[in-house]
């Protein structure tokens, strides 16, 4: 498949904006320093963002940028296809011209796959995104103890007097 960073940033930077624009607009030096993605590549993004209708600018003192819809309307093919990404695993492009002008005999197993691609992505949206990235803020961790004994053989004890206990650790 033909997913660049490209595609890959935007969408992580329309989750950052996501995640942390609950106190107003979010500026692209914020998400390019928590993001580790270069400004002016976000800046070409944005721009891309903003023609598409996925983003809002905010001018002035305290602008940055703020989703232009509810987070759960964008999905993440909208935000791959608004940054010019293409969706294609076939080697021609969808020209179906593979193999010497022709189609190639494995063209339709592609051209299928693009299209599951394709509406896995549409079915993803940016909320559910977000939610995840919440929940892997503050994951329960479940730790597992071994608290069975070995006799002096090296053996297992009977499993009747074994115990193995769970810990829930909130981090």
């Amino acid at each position: 498949m033909k997913l660049t960073t490209k595609g890959r940033f935007a969408v992580t930077a329309m989750i950052d904006v996501a995640l942390n624009n609950h106190e107003g607009p979010v500026t692209l030096a914020e998400v390019s320093a928590r993001q580790q993605i270069s400004l002016s590549y976000l800046e070409q993004l944005f721009g891309k963002l903003r023609r598409y209708g996925l983003v809002e600018s905010v001018r002035g003192p305290g602008g940055g940028y703020n989703l232009a819809k509810a987070p759960a309307t964008i999905s993440v093919s909208d935000v791959i296809l608004a940054v010019d990404e293409p969706i294609d695993t076939t080697s021609c492009g969808g020209e179906k011209n593979c193999f010497e002008e022709q189609q190639c005999l494995t063209h339709h197993l592609w051209a299928s796959l693009n299209a599951h691609i394709f509406t896995y992505l549409q079915g993803v949206s940016l909320q559910s995104l977000v939610d995840d990235a919440r929940d892997r803020k503050s994951p329960s961790i479940h730790v597992v103890k071994d608290l069975r004994k070995q006799n002096f053989d090296g053996e297992r004890m009977n499993l009747n007097s074994l115990a193995t206990s769970v810990v829930n650790v909130s981090a």
